[in-house]
């Protein structure tokens, strides 16, 4: 069978929606680093759309700075790719060609540093994960000891973080008079942009004075909200794309209708008028990004630990259980819901409701594993500030507390029952090789964790109140279950 490509492209079926445009003809004003399925399910799209209205020059050259998967999968296929989203109703897919090409940073670094210094260039955008970041969770200053980072700062022409592409291809703008590209970041970190920039004004300043200053002065980091789900696609998936399709796309993604994109309008050069495709252009980004993280990323870890502990493999499975249902459900409309202020004309009960049906969504098969990967570097956004918030009022933090053991207990490497856990995280090696010896003493557990301070910091770790909380919940896991934990505490 054939792959997806501009060969393929006209000859697929007539329900199948793709790009109408000149992709020739449209230039590249974007560079996105980490082009992985997030990003070609969001933002991705979102150009798309405005190419199909408008044209211009906003094409987008991803890079990958790690894995090779991506530039493996789209390379044959000139960059195209599909998209579907399910739900109850069906599936509707399209094919997006916003995206020309992708460039593998370990082969030829040089190739994206030029492309990121081109006078074209007028936006880098980034969706690397936390752990991208190379920032201490607990503070957000620049891990300036992690080895990558020492790395960059010693071989600026042989980057390997997007932190140290980022400043150096800064420096050769700077270097050549070329006005600061816009630096985009589209992960889920709060106030990501301003993040950002103190990472990469930290990292610049390590390399001069002047570099920092001139990051300070010039360039634009604005903040962003993004969402939409988007689980890992699988075989059955693929299998599937090739038969709506008519031909193979190794680059498939599949997601739920719904999505969300809240942009800072702040920008040095200029930005595709995404708004014509739905994103909401703000001044502050900062209540919807507050409602986003603690609401649907909070709750999303919570029922990744939880309901891995009880054994469920996907989202859906967790929304079918009652008691778990009514604990998230608690969680949201008390612990976290209580902690927010909405932004003048934000329904919040609305967008709570339609967090769970997402949530609940049979067709969307996101699985508790895939959302639990890099804790270490989500609990203290997604959690833990609403903790903060709570004992600061001297609120109660029953939920919230469980979703936090649940978490130590996933992190230690074994589950209830002692069955092993494949636990993907930056911390995995030292959180298990503290926390396993500990199974089975609460109180030791907690003040174990307690001392990785990068992620309670110092406040938490040192709070007389938190730490008793913690150990009655974790007791609570280890003699009723996850399951039976959930249930003593899911109903007001």
């Amino acid at each position: 069978m054939n792959h997806l490509s501009h060969l393929t492209l006209p000859n697929l079926p007539a329900n199948i929606l793709r790009p109408s445009y000149d992709r020739d003809v449209c230039g590249i004003g974007i560079v996105h680093l980490g082009a992985g399925a997030f990003h070609r399910a969001h933002q991705a799209v979102y150009s798309d759309r405005v190419l199909e209205q408008d044209g211009g020059d906003w094409s987008i050259i991803g890079a990958s700075l790690r894995g090779k998967g991506v530039y493996d999968q789209l390379t044959p296929q000139d960059g195209l790719f599909s998209v579907t989203s399910r739900s109850g109703a069906g599936n509707d897919t399209r094919v997006v060609g916003a995206l020309k090409s992708i460039l593998y940073a370990p082969d030829d670094p040089g190739a994206l540093l030029a492309r990121m210094a081109a006078e074209s260039t007028r936006i880098v955008s980034l969706t690397v994960t936390e752990k991208g970041y190379c920032r201490h969770p607990a503070s957000g200053g620049l891990i300036d000891d992690d080895p990558d980072i020492a790395h960059d700062l010693q071989n600026p022409e042989n980057s390997r973080t997007a932190i140290g592409f980022l400043v150096r291809a800064l420096d050769l703008r700077r270097r050549s008079g070329v006005a600061p590209f816009t630096v985009l970041s589209c992960d889920n970190l709060p106030d990501n942009g301003r993040s950002l920039r103190q990472v990469a004004v930290e990292f610049a300043g390590q390399v001069s004075d002047d570099l920092g200053a001139w990051i300070v002065d010039n360039a634009c980091f604005p903040c962003t909200m993004v969402d939409r789900i988007v689980p890992a696609t699988t075989k059955d998936d693929l299998a599937f794309i090739s038969t709506a399709l008519g031909c193979t796309d190794a680059g498939a993604v599949f997601t739920e209708p719904f999505t969300q994109w809240v942009i800072e309008d702040s920008f040095t050069l200029g930005r595709p008028a995404w708004e014509k495709a739905g994103a909401l252009l703000v001044d502050d980004v900062a209540p919807y990004e507050l409602m986003k993280l603690r609401l649907l990323n909070g709750a999303h870890s919570s029922l990744a630990y939880l309901g891995y502990l009880s054994g469920f493999e996907y989202v859906s499975d967790c929304m079918d259980n009652r008691p778990m249902r009514d604990f998230i459900s608690a969680l949201m409309r008390i612990e976290i819901g209580e902690t927010l202020v909405p932004p003048s004309g934000f329904d919040r009960d609305a967008y709570t409701g339609d967090l769970l049906a997402r949530f609940a969504n049979p067709a969307l098969k996101h699985r508790c594993w895939q959302i639990a990967m890099d804790g270490s570097q989500k609990l203290p956004q997604r959690l833990l500030g609403t903790i903060r918030d709570r004992l600061g009022r001297g609120l109660p933090i029953d939920r919230l507390a469980l979703a936090v053991v649940a978490w130590l207990q996933y992190a230690s490497g074994q589950n209830l029952e002692g069955a092993k856990i494949d636990v993907r995280d930056p911390l995995a090696v030292r959180l298990r090789t503290r926390l396993q010896p500990c199974l089975g003493n609460s109180e030791t557990m907690i003040d174990t964790a307690l001392g990785v301070v990068e992620v309670f910091g110092n406040d938490l770790a040192t709070h007389p109140a938190f730490r008793g909380i913690l150990v009655n919940a974790l007791i609570s896991l280890e003699t009723h279950g996850a399951l039976g934990a959930v249930a003593r505490v899911a109903v007001p």
